[in-house]
């Protein structure tokens, strides 16, 4: 297995993992940010407009009408934060593999 490597965030982005981190998928008790159901997240420098693409852990999932609207909420919650655009995605199909080493541990899966 390949170490991990260090990834370093701005402070604001860091903020705005934090807010991720208060959404959580209904059916698995995991924020969607440890799960992996966040697939690219960019801020833009100069308006701090932020745009997310993600993913549910299925299609079929009860609330996917609902989770890009309350990520939506969360991330507008940061300050300075502008725009907050959440695009739905369901390429590549989400799997066990992304979920976090923390989540991992969580759920009694490591």
């Amino acid at each position: 297995m390949e170490p991990q490597k260090k990834i370093y965030h701005t402070p604001l982005e860091n903020k705005v993992i934090e807010a991720l981190k208060t959404v959580f998928d209904p059916e698995i008790p995991v924020n969607i940010y440890d799960l992996g159901l966040i697939y690219n997240l960019q801020i833009n420098d100069q308006t701090n407009d932020v745009y997310i693409l993600m993913t549910l852990t299925t299609p079929n999932c009860p609330v996917a009408e609902d989770i890009p609207g309350q990520v939506q909420d969360a991330v507008k919650t940061v300050e300075d934060i502008g725009n907050v655009k959440v695009e739905l995605t369901f390429e590549p199909p989400w799997d066990r593999d992304r979920i976090s080493e923390a989540a991992l541990l969580d759920l009694g899966l490591l």
